[in-house]
């Protein structure tokens, strides 16, 4: 059974007939309901947790471990399985293998054999989890592998656009990956773009006590997936240029856009900002797009066209603003700019810094008006620009990156999905 799950809404529908002109689009997703009627897909998840030295303090192995504990008790029999540990060496606890009771309790005693230690192969290590899932990939099933680490990828391979290229190519192969950064000393940027490239999550966990319950709501959301492999795509004619302002993977041809969302589980509502440019053309005449949803199980449906005009200057100046849209624009701009500004804090390019922040401030001021969510917006960046112009505790830039990672994707603060009301 599909539902109709997508709507779409431009900020303004005339654009200039001799300059280029640039519109943005609010596309909501919403995933159908879990059905009591449904079975659920299978799961085959690859836990892959980092060994090396750092991650014996503060009994955060420990609580990783049982973090696993908890998430493999939690499938079925028809689910499958694998452990992954790494250092500079790789080693695979728990082969994949059907979630019986048998190989929970094997699994188990075997991770319980294992101490931190060494250097941080996270590539490695990542992509053993991912072989394991792959070894025994099942169309029909959600694949997905969970990278936890408290460190840096100094062993194998380290270059982000390395790891974010193995991730997307993993995604499209139809396995998933979601990371967590447990504390202070691990890069926020490298495991958010290994998220986003391969359509999972990223997650923050700011102290070892959150990790059983941040893994647990992952594995919580595997078992409730009602969509898998989302896409919306936007065709339109040939010059139409589409950008997503939000950190979904991209494909992109002369016509059509394809925006890759993931797995969505039971009415989890994705909002999304699309920059949309236009070539030139003359007065008065249409211009469109379609976007549609699509998903690897058909369970989704959904259309929507958006039409604009070519328009004199004075006419575009004049029109009226959807302010919804114009909300939705700004937050997604503030949240960039919140990740570049700490990008550039770490770095102590604390002007540029400020600026990243006021530039959208400056930007959202012009078209406020006297809307007070804008004005809200605007006034909260002028504090925060200010405050990242000096150096700043380590925990502020990871909470700061987290918080706006995750409302570029449509999550809390605490992470969870947001959800349609019933």
């Amino acid at each position: 059974m599909t539902e109709q799950t997508l709507a779409a809404r431009a900020d303004r529908r005339l654009i200039r007939a001799v300059h280029h002109s640039t519109r943005y689009v609010l596309a909501e997703v919403t995933a159908p309901p879990a059905s009591a009627a449904a079975v659920r897909p299978r799961v085959n998840v690859a836990f892959v947790l980092d060994r090396s030295g750092s991650m014996g303090a503060r009994d955060k192995f420990t609580l990783a471990a049982q973090a696993v504990r908890d998430g493999i008790g939690r499938l079925a029999p028809t689910d499958r399985f694998s452990v992954v540990v790494y250092d500079e060496q790789v080693d695979v606890v728990a082969p994949g293998r059907p979630a019986t009771a048998d190989a929970r309790a094997d699994a188990l005693r075997a991770l319980g054999q294992v101490e931190p230690r060494g250097s941080t192969d996270l590539g490695g290590g990542w992509l053993r989890g991912a072989e394991q899932v792959a070894s025994e990939l099942d169309p029909e099933a959600v694949n997905r592998v969970l990278l936890l680490t408290d460190g840096l990828a100094n062993v194998g391979i380290t270059h982000p656009a390395e790891l974010n290229h193995h991730a997307g190519e993993l995604r499209a192969r139809g396995v998933s990956t979601s990371t967590f950064g447990v504390g202070l000393d691990f890069d926020e940027g490298l495991l958010a773009g290994m998220a986003d490239a391969g359509g999972g999550a990223f997650r923050f966990i700011g102290t070892p006590g959150e990790i059983p319950a941040l893994i647990g709501r992952e594995v919580g959301e595997l078992l409730e997936v009602t969509a898998r492999g989302v896409e919306l795509r936007i065709a339109g004619p040939e010059g139409l240029r589409v950008e997503c302002l939000s950190p979904f993977p991209v494909e992109a041809t002369s016509r059509t856009s394809i925006v890759h969302l993931g797995d969505l589980v039971a009415d989890q509502v994705v909002r999304l900002v699309l920059a949309i440019g236009f070539p030139l053309g003359e007065v008065g005449r249409e211009i469109g797009a379609e976007l549609s949803l699509a998903d690897r199980d058909g369970r989704l449906a959904g259309s929507a066209t958006l039409t604009w005009t070519f328009a004199p200057g004075h006419a575009n100046d004049g029109q009226e603003r959807d302010r919804e849209v114009d909300r939705a624009v700004a937050q997604a701009y503030a949240d960039r700019a919140r990740r570049e500004a700490v990008e550039l804090n770490r770095r102590g390019a604390w002007d540029e810094a400020r600026s990243a922040l006021q530039g959208v401030a400056r930007r959202t001021r012009a078209y406020a008006g006297s809307d007070p969510v804008l004005r809200g917006l605007v006034a909260e960046l002028e504090r925060e620009a200010d405050a990242w112009a000096v150096a700043r505790p380590e925990m502020d830039r990871k909470v700061a990156y987290a918080r706006s990672t995750l409302s570029l994707k449509s999550r809390g603060s605490d992470g969870a999905v947001f959800r349609r009301e019933r």
